[in-house]
């Protein structure tokens, strides 16, 4: 399935358009076997996202105008005299940002990963590699070698695990915005002053995420990921504030992964900092798999600090391409929400009661979530960013992982806490 980006009234001029994605591969727009061509557009109107379309394109076809169609049947496009139909706005008045970015040997993605993040259109920032637990010196000589005087610093922690890297990266950052993406994404030109921008206009939140969206669905793992949901929050802009909870979420703020993802978010430092940062028993890398980026976005919410969400700042994720990869995924995924919510538990017991009296509702909404789906099925209420779950149904196997994942969850925590047991924060030893 080819990942694009459909252009419906570029500021420009030039009217409707059909491009690459950062990152992406090339586009093939007339298939050599000259059959029928599966597209993932994201379609924007002005450079703003609007939404996305799944679509076939028969050969001979323009896929531009095809697609195009398609998305006027299918979005809810803004018209003119909307706020919401206006183009991305210039970089401007948005507040100075650190971005962290934690990695493991794997400096030909972080490489990627860099550049993008060098070309944003953001005024003032500047870049943390946190090298986490390696095993050889190779992130170290590329930050040397390729990035040295380029406004990119090397950082090395050697606790393992996603969460105490992002503690290093809070720790030594020089703003009090920090921004957070992994090594595997391509950061859109206008992500960085996109997800920083709503600390300027909204003075309360402690934390804004952004949309995420494909690079590529180039084989069946990455495809299954997507139609799963993937990792795409939709595209209304939100504010999750806990003085005044969402009607349409009766779990709030125990939902966590609604508000967003570790690869797409930012942060007031002092708020995060009063919260002890990312337990550091959380995350990829830990026993716990997963669970950092909930853990911090529910924590923050139960303090009284609002959350916004803006689909304007987007990242290109490039997903795991084999079907094992999938598999450890979706086992993780299980594993790292029940984990978060064993840390909120053991880090603020005041949540219990609340968390009990939702326990019900949760249970229900687990089990849907983590339902095995046949091709054609119905039901999936409430999962954002579906991609065609009709046509890729999420097999029966990946169901039980995530299930048993959720079991697993509060033994891993526990596993990861004894790990890490006694560690300062990094910046309490600073």
């Amino acid at each position: 399935m080819a990942v694009a980006e459909l252009e419906l009234d570029a500021a420009d001029g030039t009217g409707v358009r059909l491009g690459q994605v950062p990152g992406g591969p090339p586009l093939d727009t007339a298939p050599r076997d000259g059959g029928d061509q599966r597209f993932l557009a994201l379609v924007r109107l002005r450079g703003r996202p609007v939404g996305t379309v799944v679509g076939r394109v028969r050969a001979g076809d323009d896929p531009a105008s095809v697609l195009a169609e398609q998305a006027a049947d299918e979005i809810v496009v803004p018209d003119a005299s909307d706020a919401s139909a206006a183009p991305q706005r210039p970089a401007g008045d948005v507040p100075r940002a650190t971005v962290v970015v934690a990695t493991r040997e794997r400096p030909e993605q972080l490489a990627r990963a860099l550049d993008s993040l060098l070309a944003q259109d953001h005024p003032d920032f500047e870049i943390v590699v946190v090298d986490n637990a390696p095993a050889t010196g190779a992130t170290r000589e590329l930050i040397a070698s390729a990035y040295a005087g380029r406004g990119v610093r090397y950082v090395l922690e050697p606790v393992p695990g996603l969460a105490a890297a992002h503690n290093r990266g809070v720790a030594v950052a020089g703003s009090e915005i920090l921004a957070f993406t992994d090594d595997d994404v391509i950061a859109d030109p206008h992500w960085l002053t996109a997800l920083t921008r709503p600390f300027g206009e909204h003075p309360r939140p402690a934390c804004v995420t952004g949309l995420i969206l494909p690079a590529r669905l180039t084989t069946p793992a990455q495809v299954l990921l997507e139609s799963h949901g993937g990792f795409a929050k939709g595209f209304t802009e939100r504010r999750y504030d806990p003085a005044h909870p969402p009607a349409d979420e009766p779990l709030f703020p125990f939902t966590a992964g609604r508000f967003g993802s570790g690869a797409n978010m930012a942060f007031r430092a002092g708020p995060l900092r009063a919260i002890g940062g990312f337990d550091p028993a959380t995350g990829t890398g830990t026993a716990a798999k997963g669970g950092d980026d909930l853990y911090a976005f529910v924590r923050l919410l139960a303090e009284g600090h609002p959350l916004h969400y803006t689909p304007d700042a987007i990242v290109w994720h490039h997903h795991r391409e084999r079907w094992e990869d999938l598999c450890g995924q979706a086992y993780g995924y299980g594993a790292g929400l029940t984990a978060s919510l064993t840390a909120l538990l053991v880090r603020r017991p005041a949540l219990l009661p609340p968390l009990l009296a939702r326990l019900p509702r949760g249970l229900a909404h687990a089990r849907a979530m983590t339902a095995a789906r046949t091709a054609g099925a119905v039901g999936r209420t409430g999962v954002p960013g579906t991609h065609g779950a009709s046509t890729h149904p999420w097999p029966r196997h990946l169901s039980r992982l995530e299930r048993r994942g959720l079991l697993y969850g509060p033994l891993g925590y526990v596993r990861a806490r004894l790990a890490v047991r006694g560690a300062p924060l990094p910046w309490e030893g600073a």
